[in-house]
């Protein structure tokens, strides 16, 4: 077939203006005044403290007792405490204590965890209140508590009915489990019970707590493993923008037949939070 210059001309032409006219409307949809998606504002923290530096020595003495009659070198071992293994100590970092008396046996740990949103359309608080819920759903308060709305799932989280998670979540131990204390003539009640005979106007039963971080609630669990003797775990877990602390204090008297002190358990908890808390606003 021959080649005709006119024909190739007329493509050239008509090639161009298509080209054009697609470059104006990429520089129309460019124009000033076109509405943009800002990406959500990130938390407030970016580092987390170090985890096991983050308790004072004097705070530690009074949470392990048994530890001060233990030799320097071993009293030493037990305050260095011993740091949660982790992959990103920009996320998440951990320490771990105990203490053996001849009365009881203290176990007390803290938990850091950095919440990131990776949702531009979702900011780092945002996430880190949802994450925070979840942990409430899954305490599963007494009603009586009140849950603050702005904390709560607004969609049911799966793997249980009614939007309940199918579990306790990780560090924060389960109520379900919580046996009602044996050996104590009524002396104390279960934690769902809310009363103690040293002050029976006194509630101690797992509630949401005020004026600590953004949110914050006390879990109170006492349950038994075999013939061993009862012992009580509290948990209070907190959130202050984008870091969720938690902290767990349990004690397992030597004798079976003893019940933990719920109420010195829930203060020493909570005041070790409130330093905690205070440490991050630094």
């Amino acid at each position: 077939m021959a080649y005709v210059p006119g024909v190739a001309l007329l493509v050239a032409l008509v090639a161009g203006c298509s080209a054009g006219s697609d470059a104006a409307d990429s520089d129309a949809d460019m124009k000033p005044g076109s509405p943009t998606v800002s990406a959500a504002p990130p938390g407030k923290y970016r580092t987390l403290p170090e985890s096991c530096r983050a308790v004072p020595r004097s705070t530690l003495k009074d949470l392990l007792p048994g530890a001060a009659q233990l030799p320097d070198e071993q009293q030493e071992k037990v305050f260095e405490g011993t740091a949660v293994v982790t992959y990103d100590t920009d996320r998440k970092v951990g320490c771990r204590w105990k203490s053996d008396a001849q009365d009881a046996s203290r176990n007390l740990s803290i938990d850091f965890e950095r919440v990131v949103s990776y949702d531009p359309a979702v900011s780092d608080d945002d996430r880190a209140r949802e994450v925070y819920s979840t942990k409430v759903e899954a305490a599963d308060l007494p009603t009586s508590a009140g849950v603050t709305p702005s904390e709560t799932p607004s969609a049911p989280a799966s793997g249980a009915p009614g939007g309940k998670p199918s579990g306790s979540p990780s560090g924060t131990p389960s109520r379900k489990a919580t046996a009602s204390p044996s050996g104590s003539d009524g002396a104390e009640a279960d934690p769902s019970g809310g009363t103690t005979d040293a002050d029976p106007g006194l509630d101690l039963r797992p509630r949401l707590l005020d004026e600590l971080g953004d949110a914050a609630f006390l879990d109170d669990a006492l349950t038994r493993a075999g013939s061993t003797a009862q012992h009580r775990t509290v948990s209070v877990v907190f959130r202050t923008s984008n870091v969720i602390v938690t902290v767990l204090y349990t004690e397992q008297p030597a004798r079976v037949s003893e019940v933990p002190d719920s109420r010195e358990l829930q203060e020493k908890a909570q005041a070790l939070a409130r330093k905690l808390a205070e440490t991050l606003a630094e």
